[in-house]
């Protein structure tokens, strides 16, 4: 954030001297652009905390850290709304690089909602059973909390920054994500070896919640792969049977070389 404008004065008052006054510095005001990006980028933030209290609720069969996921929600619909109408009024005086900063912030915050919606049905969900659940269930929700968590830390720097190295990270972390919901859904699912679980009903909606929300992270950081490269990453994966990681390091070769 801009620090606010401020006057300082400087008074000479040696003798024989007269009383003088510096010029007034000012910050230059912070344009709209800016403000929508500032405020998208705390939107990520938001969720990210989001995603860490509920991490931490689970580990901790903490009521109270998952409570605060209301609040969570609430700041990201009122994110929404302010950034929504912010840039409508803002988009038509814009230059075109500027329109495309704030279409990408537009997308955000549209997936950050969501992302706030599942989480907070998370919570109401693991808020019946947090008390009877099996400890290895308590150990893979709380990791695929804290990996979603870990993936908005990095669509985070990514869009502050533009880096593409956090992107990979996150579609990394959200093949992991696909790993662990396949893994819980096994055990209370198809329970291979006929062991008796607790609250099997709950913990397949929970999983599939986070999986879900691990998707629209993915989203955010295919969207700054698309502001950053000007292509869409899914027409890439329909376009080549190559994994989609040989293709982006592939891209980022290209990149490298055309700098020398």
């Amino acid at each position: 954030m801009h620090p606010k404008p401020r006057s300082q004065e400087q008074k000479l008052s040696g003798p024989g001297e007269t009383v003088m006054s510096t010029a007034i510095f000012k910050t230059q005001p912070e344009s709209g652009c800016e403000r929508i990006m500032r405020q998208t980028l705390h939107a990520v933030e938001v969720a990210q905390a989001a995603a860490a209290a509920i991490a931490e609720g689970i580990a901790t069969a903490s009521t109270s850290h998952l409570r605060v996921m209301r609040d969570y929600e609430e700041e990201l619909d009122s994110l929404d709304r302010e950034i929504n109408q912010s840039v409508t009024s803002t988009i038509s005086k814009v230059s075109e690089p500027e329109a495309r900063e704030l279409l990408a912030c537009l997308k955000f915050i549209l997936e950050l909602e969501r992302i706030g919606d599942l989480l907070l049905n998370f919570v109401n969900r693991a808020g019946a059973v947090l008390k009877r659940m099996d400890q290895q269930d308590v150990k893979d929700l709380t990791l695929m909390a804290s990996i979603i968590e870990r993936m908005l830390t990095d669509v985070h720097r990514a869009f502050e920054s533009r880096e593409l190295n956090p992107c990979l990270a996150v579609l990394r972390a959200d093949s992991e994500i696909d790993r662990m919901r396949n893994m819980i859904f096994m055990r209370h699912v198809e329970n291979p070896e006929n062991q008796p679980r607790q609250e099997s009903f709950h913990i397949v909606f929970m999983t599939q919640t986070l999986e879900r929300a691990g998707d629209h992270v993915k989203n955010l950081a295919e969207e700054v792969c698309h502001l950053v490269t000007k292509q869409s990453i899914r027409h890439l994966l329909r376009a080549s049977d190559k994994p989609f990681e040989e293709m982006f390091l592939d891209w980022m070769r290209k990149q490298e070389a055309g700098k020398r």
